[in-house]
């Protein structure tokens, strides 16, 4: 079972939050659905770059239910 770390980051964003995701060891084709299923559920916009999924904003709480009925474990939120 995978371990995900959520956090949230101001850092570089010219303080723009960004909720960031990483910790997959999965293949791109099932993070790029992960992350469009994410995007959706949080009614915003995001990226995946390499294997790290980026969120814009503050989502962590909703992130964190997706991820857990998924089944991943979930730290820093």
């Amino acid at each position: 079972m995978e371990t995900i770390l959520i956090r949230l980051e101001t850092q570089g964003r010219r303080g723009k939050a960004v909720t960031t995701l990483s910790g997959f060891t999965r293949q791109n084709d099932y993070l790029e659905s992960l992350a469009r299923k994410i995007k959706m559920k949080c009614g915003s916009g995001g990226t995946l770059k390499g294997s790290m999924i980026e969120i814009q904003g503050d989502a962590r709480v909703k992130i964190k239910d997706l991820l857990l009925a998924e089944g991943f474990q979930v730290k820093g939120v």
